[in-house]
């Protein structure tokens, strides 16, 4: 069964030569040779403000080069979220980028029980992070808190699940023959669309 698929690379930085956007050519590469129908959404390719007011997170207007993003998300079965881990989350390009496209209206609903609806239900994603120090140390000692912190507080309170995580670890330490076998399970998981 194919899947329409929304990989959001969330590098601010345009550089090619960035790891961040290998892995996510990985995963389009193998989702794409499996049949899957992939959009991707360049984030340091995009130029948009962020949100400073309450009053515009819940009833200003979206900025107009954000729509294709936001219509790429609502038509997506599976998302995927690449980034390098800065100060022990993702980069504030991207959260920038989350509040704008993850509106009351788009991604949730203020119910009138009190709790929100989620919007994004049925929808699947994984998040992909690389990081200089070892992913073990990151969940054992940090408790992997950004990460818990996107998956429960963001990407779940909109709806998505299962929400799945590749870390990858030593990220400038490690050698081409272990970066190629990333790039491998990167296209083992597009072509799975997991």
């Amino acid at each position: 069964m194919t899947r329409r698929i929304v990989i959001i690379q969330g590098h601010p930085d345009p550089d090619p030569s960035r790891y961040c956007r290998a892995l996510a050519e990985a995963y389009a590469q193998g989702a794409k040779a499996a049949g899957h129908e992939v959009t991707m959404i360049d984030l340091a390719a995009l130029d948009f403000p962020l949100l400073r007011k309450q009053e515009d997170f819940l009833h200003g207007s979206m900025p107009r080069e954000l729509e294709p993003a936001k219509e790429a998300i609502l038509r997506a079965e599976h998302l995927v979220f690449v980034f390098p881990l800065w100060l022990g989350t993702m980069p504030a390009l991207l959260k920038g980028f989350l509040e704008q496209v993850m509106r009351p209206g788009v991604a949730f609903a203020y119910g009138k029980s009190g709790f929100p609806e989620t919007l994004l239900k049925g929808r699947s994603a994984r998040i992909i992070v690389t990081m200089g120090m070892p992913a073990f140390f990151y969940r054992w000692w940090f408790l992997g808190h950004g990460l818990r912190g996107m998956r429960r507080n963001i990407l779940k309170f909109v709806g998505l699940g299962p929400v799945r995580e590749t870390l990858f670890g030593m990220i400038e330490a490690v050698g081409d023959e272990k970066r190629r076998k990333w790039l491998d399970q990167m296209r083992r998981l597009g072509g799975r669309a997991t």
